[in-house]
């Protein structure tokens, strides 16, 4: 036993690992009498040098990214019970996940049965796609990440952490190396663009390579040495060294680990659909923690499970009244956005989410679907699912702000220009880089030319790294080059050469550089 109580409550019991920013545990739960994990992140170390100011945006970034986590609801996916701080760390509880990491199963079956290796994918491809429709973009997706239970479930972890430290998709530690397991990184994560659904995928393939013929697709003996493998080198088929491996399997994972993310899968659920007639369609499981198991026997009992007595049935006959239907009562919109503003105050963010969703249609019907009122919650209502990670419900309440503004004020308004740039934020985190990309360059020239004073030179700046971004991740990478190039020169004239913008670009040509030029 650790003696130290996180939080009051979770008594750390013994790590299960740790790293350069922090550790895992297992520990008791004394409120609830249950096993958890818990982890634990040092703000300082993720943060790096620059002070407390980044640590603090750290934590913020840390919890709201666990609400986000927490919306997630599948059974592939490991349950989030609660986050926070304390003293230091900050925390993150989860269950507690019996079986085998996917790394230690692989290394008990050498090798491991294709038929294995589908259902793993397969079940995979289910968690990958309902965390996309967020949408978070899990990042470090590897056999360390997922667990094989006793009934053969595979379970993902640490979804999200990586998404937690970084808005900008591109780092999470001050040393400059990109989020993620250089084995597994995709080419647009390791040259530093904007990453999306399509980055997890083509780490999916890696995975599946690696199941399958025992070995990561790109090895080396450094990290840029990889990556510089993973941007350049085509992967080895995986039937020269498994021919019994269906042509169709291997065929999958190549357009998985394709270097332009638009020639990959156009989602997880199109590489379900490929793999599904190469699952097992019936059977017995053929051994303990065996991933077919789900496939072979739905919803059977675990191994060595007492069975659960089946409810006891209806009465034939007895039919339960249902209760009476009363009108529903007419909303108070001035007490909900009370309760917003009081919401917001305590951040219960996605509460204050589900009041403005709910009361926006009857003050639209009460005041107008065009008037101050309605404009001000709905305005209230993009920014709060925004904050929340809403992205996909953010968007359209965006669009329409944005065209109701530029009718009435032009499409030079500062607010119309606000509406679109937070649009383009929506694109970007919703793995639509091509959109994102046209949002963004539509309102550039309005901001270089001065018609957001407020902003000064800054966000152009901030619209031209992004454009930087995706372009390396959409796999352009001289014009992302270019344009971080361009931009540097700008940035050093404006603020001047050790202002953190420029510090920064450098870093990131200098990184650029680097795995471009490793051999």
């Amino acid at each position: 036993m650790n003696g130290r109580v996180i939080a009051g409550r979770y008594a750390l019991a013994t790590i299960l690992g740790q790293g350069g920013m922090g550790q895992v545990w297992t520990a008791y739960d004394q409120r609830l009498d249950r096993r958890v994990a818990v982890k634990l992140l040092r703000p300082d170390r993720v943060a790096g040098p620059s002070g407390s100011e980044a640590a603090d945006d750290v934590r913020r970034r840390f919890v709201r990214e666990c609400r986000v986590t927490a919306q997630v609801d599948h059974p592939g996916l490991v349950t989030v019970h609660d986050a926070g701080s304390d003293g230091e760390d900050l925390y993150l509880v989860m269950q507690y996940v019996e079986g085998a990491d996917l790394a230690d199963h692989l290394a008990e079956h050498d090798p491991y049965p294709w038929p294995w290796a589908v259902a793993v994918a397969a079940q995979l491809c289910a968690v990958l796609s309902a965390v996309h429709a967020v949408p978070i973009v899990h990042r470090d997706l590897k056999p360390r990440n997922a667990m094989v239970k006793p009934d053969g479930t595979v379970t993902v972890l640490d979804l999200g952490i990586a998404s937690v430290m970084d808005t900008d998709t591109t780092r999470l530690t001050h040393t400059g190396s990109p989020i993620g397991s250089p084995a597994y990184m995709a080419p647009e994560q390791a040259m530093g663009g904007a990453v999306g659904p399509y980055t997890d995928l083509y780490a999916l393939g890696v995975l599946m390579h690696e199941l399958l013929s025992g070995d990561v697709p790109f090895a080396g003996s450094t990290a840029l040495g990889v990556l510089h493998r993973h941007l350049y080198e085509p992967p080895l088929p995986v039937r020269h060294l498994r021919p019994e491996v269906p042509e169709a399997l291997e065929a999958l994972v190549l357009r998985l680990l394709s270097k332009d993310p638009q020639h990959r899968p156009a989602s997880a659920q199109e590489v379900y659909e490929s793999l599904r007639p190469l699952l097992p369609a019936g059977g017995s499981p053929s051994g303990p923690l065996d991933p077919t198991r789900p496939f072979l026997r739905p919803h059977a009992p675990w191994p060595d499970r007492a069975a659960v007595p089946a409810p006891a049935p209806p009465v034939p006959g007895r039919q339960v009244p249902a209760p009476p239907q009363e009108p529903p009562a007419r909303p108070d919109v001035a007490k909900a956005v009370d309760d917003v503003k009081r919401l917001l105050g305590e951040g219960r963010i996605t509460q204050a989410v589900d009041v403005l969703g709910g009361i926006l249609p009857a003050a639209a019907q009460e005041h107008g679907e065009h008037s101050p009122v309605v404009r001000i919650l709905r305005k209230q209502y993009a920014a709060t699912l925004m904050d929340d990670g809403q992205y996909r419900r953010a968007l359209p309440e965006l669009r329409r702000l944005a065209e109701d503004r530029a009718a009435e004020a032009g499409p030079a308004d500062p607010q119309t220009l606000q509406y679109r740039y937070d649009a383009a934020q929506c694109l970007e985190q919703l793995g639509e880089p091509a959109a994102a990309l046209a949002e963004y360059r539509g309102v550039l020239p309005f901001y270089e030319n001065g018609y957001a004073t407020s902003t000064g030179p800054g966000r152009a700046f901030d619209i031209r790294r992004r454009i930087a971004h995706l372009l390396l991740g959409m796999g352009d990478h001289t014009a992302g080059r270019g344009q971080l190039q361009a931009l540097l020169y700008d940035t050093e004239r404006a603020y001047g050469p050790h202002h953190a913008l420029p510090v920064e670009l450098r870093r990131q040509l200098v990184h650029h550089q680097d795995v471009r030029g490793s051999r």
